[in-house]
């Protein structure tokens, strides 16, 4: 398993040792379950640490990533507009990845309302530690909103738990106000 080079167990053929793991203390001690466990690639609501810890309390953050050739977009319905990923050549959306276990992700499928609002779209991200020491290559999975919702704008609610989240990442949160804004200018322009 020398694909992750940060907090995860790695085996060679000679010897197998533990890695410390992002929070500290030895990995293999902290969870024998991990086997189970997927990557998740969060660009929205997600990115706020405090609620992904109530929805996701064994969720354990991995690191930040971007993914190339996807750019922002804002869709919904009747309930409210939110954010989802959409291909474009040339942009780039900067991520969060949490490690998540079958019960945070199950969690996840009911907030996201998945398989009806959001489906689940695999990806392989060079995925940086939080202390920026490691880099390394992971398979994640994404929540897309489905593209025959009608774009839209989120509540300001939904904007600054959004924001929290780039903030704590440090992302640059011109990103986000650019996507609304942009939304904004497209609806206008289909209301004349």
């Amino acid at each position: 398993l020398k694909r992750y080079s940060f907090g995860f167990k790695i085996e060679d053929k000679s010897k197998t040792k533990t890695c410390q793991g992002l929070e500290g203390g030895d990995f293999a001690k902290q969870n024998t379950t991990r086997s189970l466990t997927r990557f998740y690639i969060a660009y929205g609501s997600n990115l706020n640490v405090r609620q992904m810890k109530i929805r996701c309390p064994k969720a354990r953050l991995v690191g930040t990533a971007t993914l190339e050739n996807h750019i922002l977009y804002l869709r919904g319905s009747l309930a409210g507009s939110y954010l989802t990923i959409e291909p474009k050549i040339g942009a780039s959306v900067p991520v969060a990845v949490w490690e998540v276990t079958p019960t945070d992700e199950k969690a996840l499928d009911r907030y996201e309302g998945y398989p009806n609002f959001y489906y689940k779209q695999d990806y392989t991200l060079q995925v940086t530690s939080m202390d920026k020491t490691n880099e390394t290559t992971l398979d994640c999975f994404a929540y897309v909103m489905r593209s025959d919702r009608p774009i839209g704008i989120p509540s300001d609610y939904y904007v600054y738990t959004c924001l929290e989240g780039y903030e704590y990442f440090g992302f640059d949160k011109r990103i986000l106000t650019n996507t609304v804004n942009r939304m904004r200018r497209i609806l206008c322009r289909r209301m004349k």
